[in-house]
């Protein structure tokens, strides 16, 4: 066999060409029969990895009955408030308070009580037959005293509560505020007479709502007892034995037995995503993690990239919560894993993001990451900046020990759902991005700008996986146009008009996988 000619013409080759709009694409090549077939078989591996990928979440989950304790659920029921039977209906009174003086605000500037509030609203809103009866906010000097709000507001709120006892019944209330001390909620349920409830307590409900597989489930579970430890030396710290906050004896046994048991269900659940991990590795097949503020679209994006129909996007809070891998392709026909991850939230402490990091590591550990974020929320700059800083401190916990410990991938920022503003906003708000060039306006409901963004993706991608376009001219038909086809990505093939018996392939290839094929076949 002549040695083959391998053309690198890195530089000189056309632009990537036009994303084709169908879920498979094969080589526009049609002059050699049986290749278009080829690559579907090529693909099987991949698409079994994904599979085995999204399954992980339902099984070698180990025995999961002990997540159903009785005796567990009264310790949890006392110390968060929160009701197995989520379908009972509940009027719940929300309270913001916000710090008025902004010198001693921890929230962004640019975050408004009124944003805080709705926030606050859509979180109710996210469980069913749950009703807000009314809403208030509260301005205060400091969010840390005993009481939370002073005399004169505890009997303002009262009174409101009496008005509204008269109109409707009220189940409980709603302080949406991170976590309150037990001092706190003892003496706010002693005012009112109603359970009180915080943003992790009502965000732990939503979450146990949405974990239907066996990893989500074991990751809520994981994210209770932190709360509950805390609530509980809160209690001690005031020397007040009261009925469902003191632990007794018992009760911290059966929560230090239900925490050994997690961690052993968690850590068997990192060590098969390593496998997987590794396996998705020798397939060479790049990923990409998208990430973002809780209901940005992430789902929505990664639909309308993979035209993946079996994706069903909810406009809902926390709806995602397994780390599922979605197969699609970039312009130049190399295939990509997308990983869809669980929403991020702000005024929560970052270890209940830190349970779920069992799945976030696959999100991590990515080529490179994509930033969703909704163009159209009112505070999307202070959305954006949360998840970055919860970004770095996850990036940190995963690679605790590794040499670029703290280091983050490549990321892309996609403003999402740019069809909800005008266009002189769209333009004002891309003005005030420092860094434009890894900006980009999407809409995945009306596909806009998804093109440029594919490209982008795209070169990311070949700049840190080390991959670069040829072209590669070997015998029509013969063993090395599958090889190609099977070990890289190919762009387009057409005929050789100096050699009939000759095919020119447009590939996209790492340098390493191209050392093995010259090796091979030269």
């Amino acid at each position: 066999m002549n040695c083959l000619h391998v053309l690198l013409r890195v530089s000189q080759l056309r632009p990537a060409i036009t994303r084709i709009p169908t879920r498979f694409r094969y080589t526009q090549h049609q002059g050699v029969k049986g290749i278009r077939n080829r690559k579907s078989f090529y693909e099987a591996p991949v698409q079994t990895e994904l599979h085995e990928q999204n399954e992980l979440a339902n099984v070698n989950a180990g025995d999961m009955r002990f997540l159903d304790d009785r005796a567990y659920e009264e310790v949890a029921g006392g110390a968060m408030r929160i009701n197995r039977d989520v379908a009972i209906a509940q009027h719940v009174f929300i309270l913001q308070p916000y710090v008025k003086w902004s010198a001693k605000r921890t929230t962004p500037v640019d975050v408004t009580p009124d944003d805080q509030l709705a926030e606050a609203t859509a979180l109710i809103h996210s469980l069913p037959n749950w009703q807000v009866a009314r809403s208030l906010k509260v301005p205060l000097e400091s969010l840390e005293r005993k009481t939370l709000f002073g005399s004169g507001k505890i009997a303002e709120i009262k009174e409101l509560l009496a008005q509204l006892r008269n109109e409707r019944q009220v189940n409980s209330i709603f302080v949406s505020k991170g976590t309150l001390s037990f001092a706190q909620r003892q003496f706010l349920e002693d005012e009112f007479k109603l359970p009180v409830l915080d943003r992790y307590s009502v965000v732990i409900q939503i979450l146990r709502l949405h974990a239907t597989s066996a990893e989500a489930r074991l990751q809520v579970a994981m994210a209770e007892l932190p709360y509950i430890w805390s609530q509980a030396k809160d209690a001690s710290a005031t020397q007040t034995r009261r009925q469902g906050y003191s632990l007794t004896d018992q009760q911290k046994e059966i929560l230090r037995t239900r925490e050994r048991k997690l961690r052993a269900e968690l850590d068997d659940v990192r060590r098969q995503r390593r496998l997987l991990r590794k396996k998705r590795k020798q397939l060479n097949c790049p990923t990409a993690a998208v990430v973002g503020y809780t209901n940005a679209g992430k789902t929505s994006l990664i639909k309308a990239l993979t035209m993946e129909d079996a994706m069903q996007p909810r406009n809902q809070l926390f709806a995602t919560l397994d780390v599922t891998a979605h197969a699609g392709y970039l312009p130049c026909n190399l295939q990509i894993i997308y990983m869809d991850t669980v929403g991020f939230m702000s005024d929560l402490p970052t270890g209940l993001f830190e349970c779920f990091v069992a799945t976030l590591e696959d999100a991590m550990l990515a080529d490179i990451i994509i930033h969703v974020q909704d163009l159209s929320h009112p505070c999307h700059a202070a959305q954006r900046a949360h998840v970055e800083a919860t970004l770095r401190s996850l990036a940190f916990s995963v690679s605790q020990g590794n040499s670029n410990a703290g280091e983050l991938p490549p990321i892309i920022n996609v403003f999402n759902k740019c069809d909800l503003l005008k266009p002189n906003a769209q333009v004002s708000m891309l003005a005030e991005q420092t860094d434009t060039a890894m900006c980009h306006l999407t809409s995945a409901r009306t596909h806009a700008g998804l093109q440029t963004l594919l490209k982008d993706v795209e070169q990311q991608i070949l700049d840190v996986t080390g991959r670069r376009k040829l072209q590669v001219r070997v015998p029509s038909g013969g063993p090395e146009m599958a090889w190609l086809y099977k070990n890289a990505a190919v762009v387009d093939t057409k005929a050789d008009e100096q050699n009939a018996e000759k095919i020119l392939m447009r590939v996209v290839i790492s340098q390493c996988t191209l050392d093995q094929f010259m090796r091979e076949f030269c």
